[in-house]
């Protein structure tokens, strides 16, 4: 399982001004096929300074839901540290 990439990255805007909420198309490869999976995540920044990635996943999926939020998280994670996702 590998993410390839995330398409359609809009904010939505929220009040609070430490929580970021995203929509998103995840592109991912699953068994040696290229899936399309529709996805809201969260990006919170904690009082500890710690960075918290919470994903809502609309569908049903064929496949173990950990690995697959382990590997979103941490692509997730690298973009916005990279600053590629939208202010």
């Amino acid at each position: 399982m590998k993410v390839i990439e995330l398409k359609n990255v809009f904010r939505k805007d929220i009040p609070i001004y430490y929580r970021r909420l995203y929509t998103a198309i995840a592109v991912i490869e699953l068994v040696n096929k290229p899936e399309e999976i529709p996805l809201d995540f969260m990006i919170e920044h904690m009082p500890t300074g710690h960075v918290e990635i919470t994903l809502f996943l609309p569908e049903k999926l064929d496949y173990p839901l950990v690995p697959l939020k382990k590997e979103l998280k941490n692509f997730i994670s690298a973009i916005d540290g990279e600053g590629k996702l939208p202010n």
